[in-house]
């Protein structure tokens, strides 16, 4: 995933980071922990690896349609209150 610039600030320099994606559409949600990402060194702008994102995009379609389960309790909705 190396980058050559930063788009938002121009630096050249990032460190490798693993941290906690929060993946959301329509309401539902699915926090991936240890997600691999690359961070400016100079503005802190991160940096998602377009495999890893697609990765969490099938795995969020396929626990909502019930082919996979959450590796925890992962997925939980914006409201409390009952479907």
């Amino acid at each position: 995933m190396r980058r050559t610039q930063c788009s938002f600030c121009g630096g050249e320099r990032y460190e490798e980071r693993r941290i906690e994606y929060l993946y959301s559409q329509r309401g539902r949600y699915l926090l991936v922990p240890n997600t691999p990402v690359e961070v400016c060194s100079n503005c802190g702008m991160v940096y998602y690896a377009a495999d890893v994102l697609k990765e969490i995009e099938r795995h969020f379609f396929a626990i909502q349609d019930k082919s996979e389960q959450p590796d925890r309790l992962s997925t939980y909705r914006r409201s409390l209150t009952p479907e």
